[in-house]
């Protein structure tokens, strides 16, 4: 059964560095427990169609990383470490005992490290159509990490437009891109560009082996590569969906609140 129009607090927690991590807090507090981490240059609002098509019974935290969305920040380390540090201290505010963490595009990569950080915490992470693009996500070498952020320092609002068409299956609606760069190219700065740094200095493969819990990644079908597949179809489990562009929560809340509520809590 799914609530729609479900009712939100916007709370905040404190962190160092004069940094304030606002969230959105809904559903009861005794339900099953999904932190919502969004994407890059994105904010905690893409997910509140999600969390409408629920299960009322859920709990769903949806968070603004620091400086974006709400979250305000003064500090200079942006990797995916430190953004895992941000859920956890939503977690910890929060006093859950047992969560799924799911994240969008680089939060998949934070949720990751949520995992990583907190074992006896986070019960499942889910990946909202990332860790399977092999140019953003393993660690790359010294030249490719080089070449990628020479990409944002040139021309930010190009490399953005590439993120945006790259994540854009064949047919789709121009306006409906052109949606998503505007949004995106606003990101805050420094914080924009340094959190692109994190991501793409990011080691994944090592951030995997210290990862226990089991891992799902919902991945756009026709943007799913088969060398992902067969690098890391044994790590973690990937299920192919049909329902939109890269940032299909957005675009298909309701099933997307389905694949949520699929993944085991315990």
């Amino acid at each position: 059964m799914t609530t729609v129009g479900r009712t939100r607090k916007n709370l905040e927690v404190q962190r160092p560095d004069h940094t304030a991590i606002r969230y959105t807090a809904s559903g009861p507090a005794g339900g099953p427990t999904l932190a919502l981490i969004h994407g890059w240059a994105c904010d905690r609002g893409d997910f509140d169609a999600v969390t409408d098509h629920l299960p009322e019974n859920y709990r769903a935290l949806a968070i603004d990383l620091a400086e974006h969305g709400a979250s305000r920040s003064a500090r200079d380390v942006w990797t995916m470490e430190e953004f895992a540090r941000d859920v956890a201290a939503v977690l910890e505010a929060e006093s859950v005992g047992t969560a799924v963490v799911a994240g969008h595009s680089l939060g998949g990569a934070v949720a990751v490290e949520v995992g990583r950080l907190l074992p006896e915490t986070v019960s499942h992470v889910v990946a909202l159509d990332a860790l399977h693009y092999l140019s953003l996500f393993p660690a790359l070498s010294a030249e490719q990490t080089e070449a990628t952020l020479h990409l944002f320092r040139d021309d930010f609002a190009g490399a953005v437009r590439g993120l945006v068409e790259g994540g854009s299956p064949a047919g789709t609606d121009t306006a409906l891109m052109d949606a998503y760069f505007a949004k995106m190219a606003t990101v805050r700065q420094p914080a924009g560009l340094r959190s692109i740094e994190g991501l793409v200095r990011w080691d994944m493969d090592a951030a995997l082996r210290e990862t226990r819990q089991p891992i799902t990644v919902f991945a756009v079908r026709d943007l799913l590569a088969r060398e992902a597949i067969d690098r890391y179809g044994d790590r973690f489990d990937i299920v192919p969906v049909d329902l939109g562009t890269h940032h299909f929560p957005v675009e298909a809340p309701e099933g997307t609140a389905k694949l949520l509520a699929g993944v085991r809590t315990k």
